[in-house]
């Protein structure tokens, strides 16, 4: 109730300030559950993307943003609950399972699903390896994959924590369907955690044609740990490089 609330007057605020745009969405269906695949800029693409669509869209939120008991933590979290963020433990495990769930209960109720291949905010501005969730979902339920480029956002908000600047505008990029059904007749026989990885990178490659970002086979959160000063680092074991 909060989002169809909130959604209008939230949106009208935006578009005085940014005005961002959107284009492309003809190839998000009118109904019928939906994955829509984005990289990820900046703070603002959760408002930026699903505030342009028409229809509904459930996202994936990292569950550090409901912590916290102080009354503004959770103002904040109700906030987020009522515009439809779910809260997501990514520590792995049962909680990777519960993310899974989530994810897989919205698309079977026939809603849209907005997720992240990347798993986190791009540290630099490139385009970086995706993780399997988002094959899981769309093998697991059927659902289509729609990928979508941010363009701008990481430029607009480069230096500040919450709010963009004006310029450039961001526009987002809806593109066709991921071609899924010919990426599982090429793995055909091949074990599942091959191919999750194939489907995942064919998802990247939509993404990484519609917006033109440079690529890199890292994970982001492997390059923003690197780039964390040594200070503020936890003790541990040295850091994995790029995951194959």
């Amino acid at each position: 109730m909060l989002y169809e609330i909130a959604k209008p007057v939230v949106m009208a605020v935006v578009r005085v300030l940014w005005n961002p745009t959107i284009s492309g969405t003809e190839h998000i269906p009118d109904r019928g559950a939906v994955i829509l695949a984005s990289n990820h800029q900046a703070y603002s693409d959760t408002v930026f993307l699903p505030g342009q669509v028409r229809r509904s869209v459930h996202f994936l939120g990292k569950s550090d943003i409901f912590e916290g008991r102080s009354p503004l933590h959770r103002l904040g979290a109700a906030i987020m609950r009522g515009i439809r963020v779910m809260p997501v433990d990514r520590s792995g495990g049962s909680a990777s399972r519960s993310a899974i769930q989530a994810g897989l209960a919205v698309l079977e109720s026939g809603g849209v699903l907005g997720i992240y291949p990347e798993g986190t905010r791009s540290p630099d501005g490139r385009l970086h390896r995706g993780k399997t969730g988002v094959a899981r979902f769309a093998l697991a339920s059927g659902a289509p994959i729609v990928p979508v480029a941010m363009l701008g956002a990481h430029e607009a908000q480069r230096g500040r924590r919450w709010f963009p600047r004006r310029r450039p505008r961001i526009h987002a990029l809806v593109g066709p369907p991921v071609d899924v059904q010919t990426v599982l007749e090429e793995c055909a026989g091949l074990e599942e955690a091959k191919v999750l990885r194939a489907v995942t990178d064919a998802v990247m490659d939509s993404i990484h044609a519609l917006s033109g970002q440079e690529r890199v086979d890292e994970y982001a959160s492997v390059v923003k740990r690197r780039q964390r000063p040594a200070t503020e680092r936890p003790p541990g074991p040295a850091e994995p490089g790029p995951a194959r």
